[in-house]
């Protein structure tokens, strides 16, 4: 009887063992993964926040522009080109007021005064977003997703455009004001916001 009894507590407690492996060996992978799937959603959370702050800064335009990068340690970089010195202490205390954020560091470059640049940019405005032009479509939006900036008399476009055409007609019409143009990137994210780059680093 003894004997039985041994034996069955035996077979008991193998099954018990036999249990336990699989549960702890799914503990043990949430420990490994759980960490790096969080991460990567909270700094994708963390970047819609900023881009979404940015964009809806009252006097951001086309005359400016607006990116930023969301480190792993939760601190935002703060980069472009603005014609305020307002608007670039504007931004940094739009995404220092944040919660999930836990520093800022603030690059963007004020753009210095110029009548001259002043006028290109109104000229190119002009030349891209003409009434008759294919590119007028993104003129009528808050913040056009073509971003035009002037710095001593040198144009740079910036920002999104729907095809490899409407890149070459923008390049073109900014091409023609005398100053050599450059459009950096193209894409095609209607999810998330044309008005402003938002970068999210996994370094």
């Amino acid at each position: 009887m003894f004997t039985r009894m041994k034996k069955l507590s035996f077979v008991l407690l193998l099954i018990a063992a036999c249990l336990a492996m699989p549960v702890t060996g799914m503990a043990s992978q949430k420990q490994l993964q759980g960490p790096g799937l969080h991460r990567g959603h909270t700094t994708a959370l963390i970047a819609d926040e900023v881009r979404h702050q940015l964009v809806t800064l009252p006097y951001y335009n086309v005359f400016d522009w607006l990116e930023a990068e969301v480190l792993p340690d939760d601190t935002v970089v703060l980069g472009g080109q603005v014609t305020r010195p307002t608007l670039k202490s504007d931004a940094e205390a739009r995404v220092r007021s944040l919660e999930s954020v836990a520093k800022v560091e603030n690059k963007i470059e004020v753009l210095p005064l110029s009548t001259m640049d002043d006028e290109l940019r109104l000229a190119t405005y002009r030349a891209i977003f003409n009434y008759n032009s294919p590119l007028f479509q993104y003129s009528v939006r808050a913040v056009p997703p073509i971003h035009i900036i002037v710095k001593n008399g040198h144009v740079t476009l910036k920002g999104v455009v729907a095809n490899q055409m409407d890149r070459q007609l923008a390049e073109m019409a900014a091409g023609n004001q005398g100053s050599a143009p450059w459009f950096p990137f193209i894409l095609r994210r209607p999810q998330r916001s044309p008005a402003v780059a938002v970068l999210e680093s996994d370094a």
